[in-house]
């Protein structure tokens, strides 16, 4: 059985006492509920990674990190290494979110190096992907996905899709309050699972969990996550408010 997980991207936002309170009062309002086989995560900025692990700890709470650079160590000014995060508890990344391709030109060839890093370091990745509204509008969102997991992922063996999860962005849904329609989560959720198992086999595509990360809110979550081949949501906004955050776990 896939993995159900509800990743809350706190993007820039947040201090560290911000931070301190939001997974304290998290941690309260799901301390009762039954996660049975899913995994929450919330992802704070690098400055509040460390002061965030220590409050998740003992707690239905994983905290990851929003990004990581792919070398060890080096004349990298800003950067973050994998070692780094490991030394602070955190064993999770999230990589090649649309806003990270977008304002910092991330490449599907720097994301590949990264998640070799990853791997190296026995880690785990949120792997981030989606096509544009114009990819959209030109009936190229399938070519587009297709494009980003095979430049990205294909290097890869079988073996190492256990410490991959993949997000399905569509970036036209992100921030706009636009959100494709289940039905449309669902087409291209089924279809990504339809090229992993195409390039490897149908137990590494039956078992890789694929997020949906297009402005899920606790009015769409249920019927979102309701769809076959979605297995929970990368969260924005929402995940920035402990009870739409906790309604959307529930949704799960």
């Amino acid at each position: 059985m896939r993995t159900k997980i509800v990743a809350g991207n706190w993007k820039l936002n947040n201090t560290k006492e911000e931070s301190k309170t939001l997974i304290k009062d998290l941690k309260k309002a799901i301390e009762d509920k039954k996660l049975k086989n899913t995994r929450v995560i919330v992802a704070p900025t690098f400055v509040n990674l460390a002061s965030s692990v220590k409050t998740a700890k003992k707690s239905k709470i994983e905290v990851v990190a929003q990004n990581m650079h792919q070398a060890k160590n080096g004349a990298y000014t800003g950067e973050v290494s994998a070692e780094m995060l490991k030394a602070i508890g955190v064993k999770t990344v999230i990589l090649g979110h649309s806003e990270r391709r977008t304002y910092f030109n991330e490449t599907d060839a720097a994301l590949a190096e990264k998640v070799n890093t990853i791997l190296e370091n026995k880690m785990e990745t949120i792997f981030c992907f989606g096509e544009l509204l114009e990819d959209r509008k030109a009936d190229k969102h399938f070519e587009v996905v297709e494009s980003q997991l095979s430049n990205a992922l294909f290097h890869l063996k079988g073996a190492d899709f256990k410490s991959i999860i993949l997000a399905y962005e569509p970036v036209w849904a992100i921030g706009t309050g636009e959100t494709a329609s289940p039905e449309q989560a669902q087409e291209m959720h089924a279809f990504i699972r339809s090229i992993i198992e195409k390039k490897y086999t149908k137990e590494v595509a039956d078992n890789v969990s694929i997020l949906y990360g297009g402005s899920v809110k606790p009015a769409n979550a249920e019927e979102i996550f309701s769809k076959p081949d979605v297995d929970g949501g990368l969260i924005g906004g929402a995940a920035l408010k402990v009870a739409d955050f906790t309604a959307i776990i529930k949704a799960i």
